[in-house]
């Protein structure tokens, strides 16, 4: 039997889900009431496309345990990709119920209450995620989203800078808090953010535009200059090198 699972996992791994299948639904024949086994089969019913037999097999694996965290997990996430938000919503906090020491399913509860924007569920949610998991920087990122779109930026600079603490090496999180900065009316933080991430990738435009144009609101036409002329050597659209170019022209 082990060297059957061995071989279906590895079906998996190489995404030949149908094979996969074909030998979880072998291992069931010898042990019908095993949730993994069901889940697993879910799982693989799922990834084509069969979702109402993917979520019969998930409902009877929750059935026979209702503490398989993964199915809960697994069930949602046909719910979520599907549109049906109330039913992931409904199920997982269910979950949360039964295991309340989950982190993972209450962070995926979290992102599903973004999704429906019930942004005070989520902030709820994502705060009791990193009581259980401080030092989940996903969880931090998520909470500094959602702040940063009910314009609370104190709020979403805390968070990014919290994952700044774990992860330095991406841009878009230098990005993301440089924008939190200039919301926030820090020019000067925004503007050491802006270049942090440039400094991670000096091929990402993004920053370059926001540099130009806090140089520019600042000042300092010579710097404004020099990172719009960078900005337009990108593969950006025409019309918004055009806009640049005005823009150029009004420096001088």
């Amino acid at each position: 039997m082990d060297k059957m699972l061995d071989q279906a996992m590895e079906y998996f791994k190489k995404r030949d889900y149908e094979n996969a299948m074909t030998v979880f639904q072998n291992l069931l024949e010898q042990d019908p009431k095993n949730p993994h086994l069901l889940n697993n089969v879910g799982l693989c019913l799922a990834h084509q496309g069969q979702i109402s037999r993917a979520e019969e097999y998930f409902r009877k694996a929750l059935f026979l345990d209702e503490k398989l965290a993964e199915t809960y997990i697994n069930l949602a996430d046909v719910y979520y990709k599907q549109n049906r938000l109330w039913e992931a919503i409904d199920l997982l906090q269910g979950a949360v119920a039964i295991l309340p020491d989950n982190a993972a399913l209450r962070h995926f509860l979290a992102r599903i209450y973004i999704e429906d924007k019930r942004y005070d569920d989520a902030i709820d949610a994502l705060d009791s995620v990193l009581e259980l998991a401080p030092e989940n920087y996903d969880a931090n990122w998520d909470l500094g989203m959602v702040y940063f779109e009910t314009g609370d930026w104190a709020g979403a600079i805390s968070n990014f800078e919290e994952v700044l603490q774990y992860v330095q090496e991406n841009e878009l999180i230098f990005y993301q808090t440089a924008l939190a900065y200039e919301a926030n009316d820090e020019l000067d933080k925004a503007v050491s953010n802006h270049l942090k991430a440039i400094a991670v990738n000096d091929k990402f435009p993004l920053s370059y535009k926001r540099l130009g144009m806090l140089f520019m609101a600042r000042g300092d036409n010579d710097d404004a200059r020099e990172y719009f002329e960078e900005y337009i050597n990108f593969d950006v659209p025409q019309e918004e090198k055009d806009n640049i170019k005005k823009i150029l022209e009004r420096l001088g």
